[in-house]
């Protein structure tokens, strides 16, 4: 629904995301954007749901927050309450088995966020009729990548039920370990269709590469804007889906912080709240609120990585960062471009796995000294996901904090929406081709805007009344 009047534009709901947001702009009197916000309007505070759980149950219980991600919040769970037993370093089976679960989800993700979500915007344009800029015009279109796009997601699927149990909300980590091993019969079914999928990501990876280069000139500038960038990095600087430690670039890539330890966290990192969103704003502590802010996620990662360990991942590592002389990539569409590379490499890590005879072990468990409380971060497809959890003797679950992936991009997404609300909105025409680049600035950042709506304790919330010359003449607030 649009709703306009002399001074505000509402674009409600924001389409083709997971879950619900709005956005507004408010102009001014000669009909410039003042101020534009994306406000999420869904309230869940899931973290209150885990306390006073027993926290054996809590990697299975936080899939619920979504059924796009529950992958990534199911391990980040699982990894939190290895610390929690103890499990300081779990069997090789145990490790790879939760990998190739894990790479199953981000190639998934990625193929459904860029074929089903994007694709429609690269290739029938930004102002082509909504009535066959979706997935099924793709489909009508171009059937043979409508195809490849359900095709490569179902792989990955795949992936995800042979190693969890289930395509949705698996029950395959568990504290210390996993529980099962993967067949010589699962493993030679993926084993067959394997090449096929190296094919399709590349092409997909082409299509991505091909459309940022050709539209350069638009792109560079389109929801663009200089950022820190944060993401997992191993010891040696490699890129690190799974786990690692934590690296922060500014615009110009010089490292902010460097191999953060997860249990650390709250030494770099802090969240601030705003009464018109219920979404929190997390910034680098170091530099604060007003200029720490950062983004996560495919750009993100591709930016403050030394490297990607699978050949032609790193290929197209070294093209992508030779567009901006080896400094981070702001262009905030670029990330469908970083997306499509981590997609290539999820099925070279996925094809390195397969090969691997430890997938077959049956030494799934291990555990150590128990302890009360535990942080993992995970590098999800959208993004950095912080999981903070406290346990008590009870073995009952006391305090949770999440910090999901689209949290992290709160502030560059509102970012996003401003700069092209200032670039394309005169004041004086309100089309359909110029509210849906709004929606495109969004769109790249992939978001899960169902699973982001958390807040630690309660939110606040100001309310001022004004008499009719325009005096404050009462205020009230509360959080």
């Amino acid at each position: 629904m649009k709703t306009k009047d002399s001074k505000r534009v509402i674009i409600e709901p924001v389409t083709r995301v997971e879950g619900h947001g709005k956005v507004s702009i408010l102009l001014d009197e000669e009909n410039r954007v003042k101020q534009a916000r994306l406000h999420i309007v869904e309230f869940r505070g899931f973290e209150r749901f885990i306390q006073g759980r027993p926290f054996w149950e809590v990697p299975v219980l936080v899939q619920r927050l979504c059924g796009i991600c529950p992958v990534s919040h199911h391990l980040a769970a699982a990894k939190a309450m290895d610390r929690i037993v103890g499990a300081d370093k779990l069997t090789p089976t145990a490790e790879k088995i939760r990998r190739l679960m894990h790479y199953g989800q981000t190639f998934q993700s990625h193929a459904l966020h860029f074929f089903h979500l994007v694709s429609p915007d690269l290739l029938f344009g930004f102002d082509a009729d909504p009535a066959i800029r979706n997935v099924i015009g793709v489909a009508r279109k171009y059937p043979d990548l409508a195809v490849q796009g359900v095709m490569m997601r179902k792989y990955g699927q795949e992936i995800i039920k042979a190693t969890s149990g289930k395509k949705i909300h698996g029950t395959g980590a568990i504290p210390g370990g996993v529980n099962k091993n993967l067949t010589i019969e699962e493993r030679d079914g993926f084993l067959k269709d394997i090449d096929q999928m190296v094919e399709w990501s590349r092409s997909a990876l082409k299509i991505a590469k091909d459309y940022t280069t050709e539209h350069l000139d638009e792109l560079k500038d389109f929801g663009s804007f200089e950022s820190n960038h944060v993401g997992l990095v191993r010891d040696d600087g490699a890129m690190d889906l799974y786990d690692g430690k934590l690296r922060a670039v500014d615009a110009a890539g010089k490292k902010i912080f460097d191999h953060m330890d997860p249990q650390d966290y709250l030494e770099y990192i802090a969240e601030d709240v705003k009464t018109w969103s219920y979404m929190k704003f997390p910034f680098i502590k170091s530099i604060g609120p007003e200029k720490g802010w950062y983004r996560v996620g495919p750009l993100a990662r591709v930016n403050v990585c030394d490297f990607i360990d699978t050949p032609e991942a790193e290929k197209e590592r070294k093209e992508f960062m030779a567009l901006t002389g080896g400094r981070p990539n702001n262009i905030t569409m670029a990330y469908h471009w970083a997306r499509m590379i981590e997609t290539l490499h999820s099925i070279e890590k996925i094809k390195e796995l397969l090969h691997d005879p430890d997938l077959q072990g049956n030494d799934l468990v291990v555990k150590g000294e128990r302890r009360e409380e535990a942080v993992s971060i995970l590098e999800a497809p959208r993004g950095s996901l912080f999981h903070h959890y406290k346990v008590n003797k009870d073995d009952q679950v006391v305090m949770a904090n999440l910090i999901v992936s689209t949290t992290n991009n709160n502030e560059p997404m509102n970012r996003a929406v401003q700069k092209v609300a200032e670039d394309y909105l005169s004041g004086k025409e309100i089309t359909e081709g110029l509210l849906n680049r709004i929606e495109v600035a969004i769109r790249a950042y992939d978001p899960c805007l169902s699973c982001a709506t958390h807040a630690m304790g309660r939110m606040p919330l100001a309310v001022s009344l004004f008499d009719h010359n325009g005096a404050l003449i009462d205020r009230k607030s509360k959080g």
